[in-house]
């Protein structure tokens, strides 16, 4: 399986997250990227509606109640 890269920005809140789950995991090695592509990978393997609960993520975000 080839990977492609993309730059995305986070907030400061899921950065400390992801570091926290980086170390957590320190018996891993898993580095901050290898985390998010994990959490992707869960996230659209699930059998949810992905678009919908994509659309409420970002109203949610933008209205300031997550």
């Amino acid at each position: 399986m080839t990977k492609e890269k993309f730059g995305v920005a986070v907030g400061e809140e899921t950065v400390q997250e992801v570091d926290e789950l980086v170390a957590e995991c320190d018996d891993l090695g898993a580095a901050g990227s290898e985390i998010v592509e994990a959490i992707l990978t869960a996230f659209v393997q699930s059998e949810t509606n992905h678009v919908e609960q994509i659309r409420e993520i970002i109203i949610r975000k933008r209205k300031g109640t997550l």
